[in-house]
């Protein structure tokens, strides 16, 4: 039968991965470049880099002419504005053009044109002017620095041309004060400056650099001096480490190459705020804040995979910060804490938070197999438990005032993701309960909740919608919504053929992924991420994995670049980090199944195309080890080797589909 489904799904996608492909993957696995030729131009972008003091989201182009063009937008998350709320970081443009000013022998009348864009965890432009006997190339390399409120773009300029030149780098100096009453602080001043600026005298092939310091601060601050050659090894320093760990290795390279640059985008946007570490998810919106759904439940049980200790402290420390808001009188937890903890956001009410919260902790203290973390983490993940048990309705399943969508569709009394959430949080809970040496009571209480809670899923959920046998999700709910994929992220698969049938073989599916819903044009990102990676886990890795390369392609190679988006029409397919984060567990969770039992144990459940002969994740950082999963063909069967780092190697030779139990 699935068989037949595949090739009902194949038939009707008939999307190509290469039509809409503008970039292309360098030789080293981890560029990519875009060439600028004829036919490739006009084209414009904008894309995000985060560190841990500031985000830029670059707006860039090639105009008609071949000439770069680049508007930086500028977000300082700790220089607060006022009033102090969600969106109060300093936000700034600065669209300066250093190269428009460079003179050779006096003359400013250049006329460059674009050779190639590259991205790799930061950007890099190459562009050249040619006249006559003058020749110039320049290669810049734009980026955020990864610990001060700094952007760098740093400049390599060589004589291309058969003649000596005299280069003339103009002096730029710039700096201004923000409005005292608009600041938390005060006034908040804001330097513009170019480093090397001077008269050169380059004989051919010779070259010089310079480069454009933009950084911000409080009004009598003194910046230190700027060494934009250290900030950018800095910068590469993270990006190396994220290469180092958990690594994909499949027969698709823009599936690999997208998994590495989702790494880079869901780990980088981390801030350094005075509540300590918070992930952000950025989009010119959201920073120095924490939120249930992005932080809690999308990115933090990923963290731990990645071995990256700025990661798993920013989880921590944004389920300590929930923690502050338990209380006796059962009201829900906030949606939101803001303002580097200062405030909190929750217009929409209860969107099912303590569903996210639970399901997110629980996973995350089982991957971290952190004794003394998951001890903290306990009375938290049992309030959030406690308080959906009190949600309860009479139909066994949980109420909330909205979903994560906060009311831009409708989600009824009760929806499917809070219910599936809680349902996921009671297993993990469960496992975690033994782990921390708690009465067996405990876990056969919090397991018996869970059979309940799949049992009201089933028979509250469950219906015939749009004459597909897949769930409603809500009440009254009679068209087709993105989020019926819940159930199969949670191991819930009864109504796994019908449900991807309604996802995949309706009009809710479309070259931009899932629809939020039937009969709408919006779509979000993590709807469809959720859905890839619910597809995989029900056993359909061939047709997953050929929409995963179309959507890897898409994301990574097409016209808006390098990492999954938020949305569209909202927010104009910003890059918020967390969705980078689903990509990535996509991954884990899907294609290799792996789903934690333990501190030191969890479920494989490898889920690769039968066109594959191989997949593998290198140096997994969870669980408290370090360790390998190699999935190799072996006749019908599939040969499965964890090599753990130092440690043991263990082999399993089983079908495909089959549940794996590993203990390191």
């Amino acid at each position: 039968m699935k068989k037949i489904i595949l090739i009902a799904l194949v038939a009707l996608m008939g999307f190509t991965a290469s039509a809409q492909n503008r970039w292309t993957i360098q030789p080293d696995g981890k560029t990519i470049r875009m060439e600028v030729k004829q036919g490739n131009y006009p084209h414009n972008d904008h894309v995000e880099m985060s560190g841990k003091m500031m985000a830029t989201v670059l707006y860039w182009g090639i105009d008609e002419n071949a000439k770069f063009e680049l508007d930086r937008s500028l977000v300082f998350p700790m220089l607060r504005r006022i009033p102090n709320n969600t969106h109060a970081s300093l936000m700034l443009r600065q669209k300066l053009d250093v190269v428009a000013q460079l003179r050779i022998n006096n003359n400013n009348n250049l006329k460059f044109t674009t050779r190639y864009v590259e991205l790799n965890g930061a950007m890099t432009v190459v562009e050249d002017h040619k006249g006559g006997a003058y020749g110039l190339e320049i290669t810049r390399t734009i980026f955020p620095t990864m610990e001060r409120p700094m952007m760098c773009e740093h400049y390599v300029v060589r004589n291309s041309g058969t003649v000596n030149m005299a280069l003339q780098v103009p002096d730029l100096q710039q700096s201004f004060l923000t409005d005292p009453e608009k600041g938390v602080k005060g006034s908040y001043k804001v330097s513009t400056h170019v480093e090397g600026a001077g008269v050169y005298k380059l004989k051919p092939g010779e070259e010089i650099e310079f480069d454009l310091v933009i950084q911000a601060g409080l009004k009598d601050e003194k910046f230190a001096a700027v060494d934009v050659k250290a900030a950018l090894a800095e910068r590469k320093a993270f990006i190396d480490h994220m290469d180092e760990n958990l690594v994909l290795d499949t027969p698709d390279d823009v599936i690999d190459t997208e998994f590495r640059f989702a790494k880079i985008r869901a780990t980088e946007s981390i801030c350094k705020t005075k509540g300590g570490y918070m992930h952000a998810p950025g989009g010119e919106s959201y920073y120095a804040a924490i939120w249930a759904n992005d932080q809690a439940e999308y990115v933090n049980p990923f963290f731990p995979f990645t071995g990256y200790a700025v990661g798993n402290e920013s989880a921590l420390n944004s389920y300590m910060h929930f923690a502050r808001f338990m209380n006796d009188e059962w009201k829900p937890i906030p949606s939101s804490i803001i303002a580097e903890g200062d405030d909190i956001w929750n217009g929409a009410g209860d969107r099912g938070d303590a569903a996210m919260i639970a399901y997110g902790a629980s996973r995350y203290a089982l991957t971290r197999a952190d004794k003394a973390e998951a001890k903290q983490l306990w009375p938290l993940i049992e309030w959030c438990l406690e308080y959906s048990r009190r949600q309860i309705n009479e139909y066994g399943v949980v109420k909330s005032d909205r979903d994560e969508l906060e009311g831009r569709f409708p989600s009824g009394p009760a929806n499917l993701c809070t219910s599936t959430l809680y349902y996921d949080a009671l297993i993990s809970s469960a496992h975690l309960s033994r782990e921390l040496g708690m009465s067996s009571k405990v876990y056969a209480d919090l397991m018996k909740r869970a059979k309940a809670m799949r049992s009201a899923i089933e028979s509250y959920f469950g219906a015939t919608v749009q004459g597909y046998e897949t769930y409603r999700y809500y009440e009254g709910n009679d068209i087709l919504r993105s989020w019926i994929c819940m159930p199969l992220c949670v191991g819930i698969y009864d109504r796994a053929e019908a449900t991807m049938n309604a996802m995949f073989k309706s009009d809710l599916y479309t070259k931009d992924g899932l629809l939020t819903a039937q009969n709408s044009e919006t779509f979000w990102d993590r709807s469809t991420l959720y859905a890839f990676r619910g597809g995989y886990a029900a056993g359909y890795p061939d047709f997953m994995t050929k929409e995963l390369s179309y959507y890897s392609n898409r994301r990574l190679l097409g016209d808006h670049v390098p990492y999954p988006i938020e949305a569209w029409p909202e927010g104009s397919q910003r890059h918020l980090s967390a969705e980078s984060g689903l990509y990535c567990r996509i991954i884990t969770e899907g294609m290799f199944g792996i789903r934690p039992t333990g501190m030191r144990s969890f479920e494989l459940k490898p889920e690769i195309p039968t066109d594959w002969e191989y997949a593998s994740l290198k140096n997994i950082r969870a669980f408290g080890g370090n360790f390998d999963v190699d999935v190799k063909r072996a006749g019908e069967k599939l040969q499965v080797v964890v090599k753990e780092q130092g440690g043991k190697t263990q082999t399993f030779n089983v079908k495909q589909g089959k549940v794996i139990n590993v203990k390191l």
